[in-house]
């Protein structure tokens, strides 16, 4: 709720996507890059590691020399990043979890060579709307993004080990995976 929804643009590969997307989220979706970050003040760089040097050559030219770039692209460093974007674009290195969906999450950050303590506060504060968040040294950001980013799946795994462990000492499937999960929230 720190934007309107009529302020934010977001986009996908194929069209069909789009279209259901913008009618889920309510925000509009598009297969344009370029057109979704011009103008824009921030841009949310949500992509897999590979593509990222792809998007930023695509949309280089129409960034606004002052946007902030955020970057949830596990294991790219702000510095290949900034690489890629005009001389003055600040970026800053985001890694967060799935929990974020149900604010719970936890999101480490690092700045880049260029990101003043403005664009810290705008990061930290997208990310505190959907959980908790931490500014470390980016050194620290690959073991962030191996403890709480891959974190949930291994609970994940300790819940299915439970629950399958009350399986096997005869309750119901159902009933043990209840039992597992509300012991889980509880711990």
């Amino acid at each position: 709720k720190l934007v309107s929804p009529s302020h934010v643009m977001a986009t996908v590969r194929h069209k069909e996507r789009a279209e259901e997307l913008a009618k889920k989220l309510g925000v509009s979706v598009t297969t344009d890059n370029r057109a979704a970050v011009r103008g824009a003040d921030i841009v949310l760089l949500a992509v897999k590691p590979t593509t990222v040097a792809d998007v930023l050559d695509e949309v280089r030219g129409d960034l606004k020399p002052d946007a902030l770039v955020v970057s949830v692209a596990a294991s790219v460093p702000t510095k290949i990043i900034e690489q890629h974007l005009l001389d003055k674009t600040a970026v800053v290195r985001a890694m967060p979890n799935t929990p974020a969906a149900v604010g719970s999450g936890m999101t480490g950050l690092c700045s880049g060579s260029r990101a003043k303590p403005e664009h810290m506060e705008l990061a930290q504060a997208m990310f505190d709307a959907v959980g908790r968040t931490i500014v470390l040294d980016e050194k620290h950001m690959d073991a962030v993004t191996g403890l709480s980013a891959s974190g949930p799946a291994f609970i994940y795994i300790i819940l299915e080990s439970l629950a399958e462990g009350g399986v096997k000492c005869g309750l119901p499937r159902e009933v043990a995976i209840l039992l597992a999960a509300q012991t889980m929230l509880g711990a």
